[in-house]
């Protein structure tokens, strides 16, 4: 019995839950077809107890969900038991930072849209250090490095044999932020230029003169998984990032994405707005 469940684990124990209520079963009546006790259906939808691929499949049959695709991804998020790089600091960072790192890496396609902040995966270190350094209350000397660290190492699904695609939709009031000093500045945009001539990134900013924009007030990220369903927004809070996952909820904020991006400059446009900021600097 897991003490305290994954992000992963828990989303599958959502989706399980989520086809056995539209089935119309109550979760007793599920432990019966299975030949389980009560309490199991329960801990597996919890994320408290592991399921196998083979029970998802069984549960599957009964609650006559007629979407093999889905069906193949609950599988395969069961049969993914390896433990991730993010899983060594689990004892210095909050867990939901944990989930973030799981749900980039196991996302088929990344998208994100930022007002006032670089998106965490195009950081440099010395502007990821600069911004922690302005959190309230203060992060001591070591934790601010962790975080860099770990911010860092997220970036590997835009480096890995097979990089995830990634749409960053960067307003200009972001590029225009003075965080840490012109040399960080510089080494921040020279960054983005070239994070933007690889060929699974496509960076778009957002300029003042598009005026106002659906969405404005919040940085949003969206991470794609293998069929919709299992689609996940991310917003980045105060407090720590916040998971969202309802049809509805992901509805809207894809919605809110196209609405931005079509706003947004062309890829080649945006590079040469970067680049000027760069030559006034």
């Amino acid at each position: 019995m897991r003490s305290i469940p994954t992000g992963r684990q828990l989303r599958l124990g959502i989706e399980l839950r989520k086809l056995r209520e539209r089935a119309g079963l109550t979760a007793a009546a599920a432990s019966q077809l299975l030949g389980v006790k009560p309490n199991q259906i329960s801990n597996m939808e919890a994320g408290r107890a592991g399921v196998s691929p083979e029970r998802v499949r069984t549960l599957a049959r009964h609650y006559k969900c007629n979407n093999p695709a889905l069906v193949d991804a609950l599988s395969e998020m069961t049969a993914d038991r390896k433990r991730g790089w993010w899983e060594e600091y689990r004892e210095t960072l909050p867990a939901a930072l944990l989930d973030l790192a799981e749900v980039e890496h196991h996302a088929t396609h990344l998208r994100a849209s930022v007002t006032v902040h670089i998106p965490g995966l195009l950081q440099t270190t010395d502007h990821a250090r600069e911004l922690f350094r302005q959190v309230v209350p203060e992060f001591s000397p070591p934790d601010i490095e962790h975080r860099v660290s770990f911010r860092v190492k997220r970036q590997v699904v835009l480096f890995r044999d097979e990089p995830t695609p990634y749409l960053a939709i960067i307003h200009e009031a972001a590029l225009r932020m003075r965080f840490g000093g012109t040399p960080v500045v510089k080494g921040q945009l020279r960054h983005l230029l070239d994070m933007s001539e690889r060929d699974h990134i496509t960076l778009k900013v957002l300029p003042f003169a598009a005026g106002s924009f659906p969405g404005s007030g919040q940085s949003i990220f969206y991470s794609r998984g293998p069929v919709p369903q299992l689609d996940t927004v991310h917003l980045d809070q105060s407090h720590g990032p916040v998971f969202l996952d309802a049809e509805a909820q992901l509805e809207m904020y894809q919605v809110l994405l196209d609405r931005m991006e079509s706003r947004a400059l062309t890829p080649e446009r945006s590079r040469d707005v970067i680049s000027g900021l760069l030559s006034d600097l």
